[in-house]
């Protein structure tokens, strides 16, 4: 059947009569032919529910094609040297678990790249509690076996805790007085850190500065675990106080594709190699990366904050760190970058007896003080236009004094730091306490500005080129 000629006036309707276009309407009204014959009427009523299936299926072919597929878990063969201890839970007394397939429970104590032992167990039909009932551990109605379990889901090796999936493996620990667990994911690197990147950074900024981020944090978390986790039972945590960690919620197509791109590589101050150390910029071995001895790995925690306000800090500065890539750098990149809220943040202020309660509860030894009646810069890293406040001298009621990092009083003060988003700002008397003005950046502005890097993956820079600014004199590695 043809289509009609959208530039014919008229049309010819099905019984001869005439349509005219303009008017939208017939001259006669349309009628069924008399030679055309009428269905009966079961008919009609099969036609139409076949209609109806076909759109069901439709919708139901639709619907699948919009559910995310889950890769599998990569490197779940590792050593354990490169898997992650991720506290998810701390002092719970009950989380809710679900796993999807078939899984095995074993008693935690053996190495993590030797085959998993321990009683299989069917998939869970549906979300079960896990919870304390005399101090031991249990599934539903199930006890787990000892205080210090591990459950190890088959392929794709993946489970929920509370509502958030998250790949690998779970153990679950109570603690000495019987009354609370922990649970820790353990997970392998990489798939670690596809859970970091796109928690850490928007995933869809360029593909150079995910790429910068991926190298950044995959360095501080092996940092971080060769430096505190062998004397205790988590190498990192979920939040902010190490990298914030997502689970598969933090995963996407683009940070999948920056973790595999730069998979395996890290960055290492060559002066912190030891003397014997093979030099190579292409890769360190793993014996040296993991040396006892942290000041002899080459590792260096490759800090990074959101916006560094112009110019980023020393981390001598600000944490007491003393590594040679950790020195401020001017960065242009940010500005044009970060929102104005970011860059330029608003004045808050904090009355008295705010300030003296944050301050105390965060340092009890400040109790000395009594009440804060002074708060005075004495050190500051002036850029110019700006500074970044470094060392406060805090004056109480009693007429005794100490000092802090201005870094550790913005965040006493504020724990969110969305108030007092930096140190670059100026500290006055404002009514009956002090408030925060002239407000610039997010973050302790150390290492990596995360903006800065987006700014200049634009201009067309690569990753590399990005690390290098901002952690002068380091070099990429690879450590597998």
């Amino acid at each position: 059947m043809s289509l009609p000629n959208p530039e014919d006036k008229e049309q010819k309707t099905e019984d001869g009569g005439q349509k005219t276009e303009d008017q939208g309407q017939t001259t006669e009204p349309i009628r069924p032919p008399s030679s055309v014959r009428r269905l009966p009427p079961s008919v009609l009523w099969l036609g139409a529910a076949a209609c109806l299936c076909l759109v069901g299926a439709m919708v139901l072919l639709r619907g699948c094609e919009g559910r995310p597929i889950l890769r599998p878990t990569p490197q779940m063969g590792i050593e354990s040297r490169f898997w992650v201890r991720v506290l998810l839970l701390n002092d719970v007394t009950e989380c809710t678990l679900d796993i999807p397939s078939a899984f095995r429970i074993a008693p935690a104590g053996q190495s993590l790249d030797a085959p998993t032992g321990g009683t299989a167990k069917e998939p869970l039909g549906s979300p079960a509690k896990i919870t304390l009932v005399d101090g031991r551990l249990m599934l539903g109605a199930t006890p787990l076996g000892s205080n210090d379990m591990v459950l190890s889901p088959e392929r794709p090796h993946i489970f929920g805790l509370d509502d958030q999936k998250y790949r690998g493996r779970l153990r679950l620990i109570v603690n000495r007085d019987g009354r609370s667990f922990d649970a820790v994911n353990l997970v392998p690197l990489e798939p670690y850190l596809a859970g970091v990147v796109g928690k850490e950074m928007p995933h869809n900024w360029e593909p150079q500065a995910l790429m910068a981020q991926a190298i950044a944090a995959r360095t501080y978390c092996l940092f971080i675990k060769n430096r505190f986790g062998t004397n205790r039972s988590y190498d990192v945590t979920r939040t902010q106080s190490s990298q914030v960690y997502g689970g598969i919620g933090g995963e996407s197509t683009q940070v999948w594709d920056a973790v595999n791109s730069t998979c395996g590589q890290i960055l290492v101050a060559p002066e912190l190699l030891p003397a014997n150390a093979e030099q190579s910029t292409e890769s360190v071995p793993s014996s040296v990366l993991f040396h006892p001895s942290p000041g002899s790995t080459g590792l260096f925690p490759a800090y990074f904050s959101s916006t560094c306000g112009g110019h980023t800090s020393s981390g001598e500065e600000v944490f007491g760190d003393s590594y040679g890539p950790l020195q401020g750098v001017e960065c242009p990149y940010c500005k044009d970058v970060a929102s104005l809220e970011a860059f330029y943040w608003p004045m808050a202020s904090f009355d008295r007896e705010t300030v003296t309660k944050q301050l105390l509860d965060r340092y009890p030894k400040l109790a000395a003080l009594g009440e804060i009646t002074d708060v005075a810069v004495i050190e500051e890293s002036c850029y110019g236009s700006f500074s970044r406040l470094t060392k406060i001298r805090l004056t109480g009621s009693t007429g005794k004094t100490d000092t802090l990092r201005a870094e550790n009083l913005r965040l006493a003060i504020d724990p969110s730091g969305r108030k007092i988003k930096s140190a670059i700002c100026r500290i006055v008397p404002w009514g009956n306490g002090w408030a925060f003005l002239s407000g610039r950046g997010w973050g302790h502005g150390v290492g990596m500005c995360q903006c800065g890097a987006k700014g200049m993956a634009r201009q067309g820079r690569d990753a590399q080129s990005i690390l290098q600014y901002y952690y002068a004199g380091a070099e990429i590695v690879n450590v597998y």
